[in-house]
């Protein structure tokens, strides 16, 4: 018999557990939950409104310039914030009212251990349009947050004067793309958010996708060039704030994806939309042909060289983009 044999099935268990108990009291004893956070975009100011589903909503601001409105619309991530449109909030400062939302669970938004879903997204933006707003606005929304606006604009098309979509989620063939959307597909969601969360493991797993070197890992897939300087000392002190992994553990099960968003959303809007894109490790658009060709609305604009942050890396060429669609 070898030595290997002789081992106990109970031994070999014995290291893995002992590897996660650690890092769970390494998590809960020694990992600053409470990291300063400054302002996402220094030179906004910042107001709250009390949201009916989401709690209390952070939103940066503008006002001192007439003009139509225009609201930026983070992504969803393990450390998103309003951080991520502060490109574009710097350059319409100035040119017309500017707006960006800590969507919930996010930034300096409420991140209540609740259930977040794509409704609970939605309503926060038709009632950050409603309250904080009060008129018709053009919206740019980014990745996932293009679904959750897109949504909110086929329910309440009298909010939304335009939409413009920067490498949006949702345009993948069927039992494609990132794992998180797969899941969801599959209905495995559910069961998946109940192990991510549980009460004794999930702040720990979070902190485990959290870390510096994770969140700089996964920035990069989004840029050509080097990431942003800022971006992940920013992104890591939001993800360590108290309640930070509800929302984002959502997120990882999959449950924030919209089944099949194409044909039930996309294909339906009413408004004028652009499509900013080019390569991207998160988003597949494998049916942007069949979406163009279902709904006139729909236009694009290629940014090459990007991967789903062009406003970082092509800022001018953006504006350029958006200030076309704007004319027309």
């Amino acid at each position: 018999m070898s030595p290997k044999q002789n081992v106990a099935p109970g031994k070999l268990l014995t290291l893995p557990l002992l590897l996660a108990g650690g890092w769970i009291a390494y998590s809960k004893l020694l990992i600053d939950h409470n990291v300063f956070l400054p302002n996402a975009i220094a030179e906004a100011d910042w107001s709250f409104f009390e949201s009916e589903n989401a709690g209390r909503l952070n939103y940066y601001h503008h006002r001192q310039t007439s003009g139509r409105p225009l609201l930026l619309l983070h992504s969803v991530n393990a450390a998103a914030s309003a951080y991520e449109m502060s490109p574009l909030f710097r350059h319409y400062t100035g040119l017309r009212p500017v707006y960006a939302l800590d969507l919930p669970g996010y930034g300096f938004s409420e991140r209540a251990d609740r259930e977040y879903t794509p409704a609970l997204f939605q309503a926060a933006i038709v009632e950050m349009l409603e309250k904080a707003i009060g008129e018709p606005a053009d919206v740019v929304a980014l990745s996932l947050s293009c679904e959750f606006a897109a949504a909110a604009a086929l329910s309440r098309p009298d909010l939304f004067h335009s939409l413009a979509f920067i490498s949006p989620s949702g345009l993948n063939k069927q039992n494609t793309g990132r794992a998180t959307q797969q899941a969801s597909m599959r209905g495995a969601s559910q069961r998946l958010h109940r192990l991510f969360a549980f009460p004794l493991w999930a702040r720990p797993l979070f902190d485990l996708i959290a870390t510096r070197r994770s969140i700089h890992f996964f920035l990069k897939q989004s840029f050509v060039g080097d990431v942003t300087p800022g971006f992940v000392d920013y992104a890591y002190a939001t993800a360590h704030q108290p309640g930070a992994e509800h929302a984002p553990l959502t997120f990882l099960s999959g449950r924030l994806f919209t089944p099949d968003v194409c044909t039930q959303v996309y294909q339906n809007l009413t408004q004028p939309v652009l499509m900013i894109y080019d390569e991207d490790a998160y988003s597949r658009f494998d049916r942007l042909p069949e979406l163009l060709q279902r709904n006139p609305n729909w236009q694009t604009t290629r940014l090459v060289p990007s991967r789903g942050l062009p406003h970082f890396e092509k800022l001018p060429e953006t504006v350029n983009a958006l200030e076309r669609f704007w004319a027309n």
